[in-house]
């Protein structure tokens, strides 16, 4: 009885610590060889990288569309500073938009001629091109062949795709399909005004656009 009172009244913390301790040699690292991998441990130790995970964070997206953007015409934002006004500026480099039913060609529609690009006077469109959407901004079927370089633009959350001057990457505006216009491409270029220029004479169109690109 007496035993029995003394370890009750023993406090618990010594009691604990009183335990026994687990064999050192389960705590202590080891010559011993690691137990056996299967094959498919093996390779996961083997790697040091997870392949996949890396491409999710590559960069070689980015240099592929930098590289695809390349153009004839490669003045520096200074340079193209000079040269336009600042509303040309914020569309033409900054991709901005003019406010629809604003533009100067949106109800412009003449019998002959050639727009050209407001930077860097790179024939772009013919009137023969252009058509009556009632969208509020100039709208074209087609393009000069080669004239226009297409990109997809996923900014504010829709993919869409843009279209920018072949010579000196000047943003022009968006390209939209399968809208059921009465054309021959059934396709519509909505171009911003201020992105471009017109003139009546395509010889002189086409002169100006070699002209810009030896500059």
């Amino acid at each position: 009885m007496r035993s029995q009172a003394i370890r009750a009244a023993t406090p618990l913390r010594q009691r604990v610590l009183g335990q026994p301790t687990l064999p050192f040699r389960l705590y202590s690292t080891s010559s011993r060889k690691s137990p056996r991998l299967t094959p498919g441990a093996k390779a996961l130790r083997a790697a040091p990288t997870i392949p996949f995970l890396g491409a999710l964070f590559s960069s070689k997206g980015n240099a592929e569309e930098s590289g695809a953007m390349s153009y004839p015409d490669q003045r520096s934002e200074d340079q193209w500073r000079a040269v336009l006004s600042p509303e040309q500026f914020r569309v033409l480099r900054e991709k901005g938009t003019e406010r629809p039913g604003t533009g100067e060609y949106d109800s412009h529609y003449p019998s002959k001629g050639v727009y050209t690009c407001a930077g860097c006077n790179a024939p772009l469109y013919t009137a023969d091109h252009k058509f009556k959407s009632g969208c509020g901004w100039p709208a074209y079927f087609d393009s000069i062949p080669g004239a226009v370089k297409r990109h997809v633009d996923n900014t504010l959350g829709m993919k869409r795709t843009e279209i920018v001057c072949s010579n000196c990457g000047g943003h022009l505006g968006h390209v939209f399909e399968g809208e059921g216009y009465p054309t021959p491409t059934d396709e519509r270029h909505c171009v911003n005004s201020v992105s471009l220029r017109f003139t009546e004479d395509a010889d002189a169109a086409s002169k100006g656009s070699n002209e810009k690109a030896k500059a």
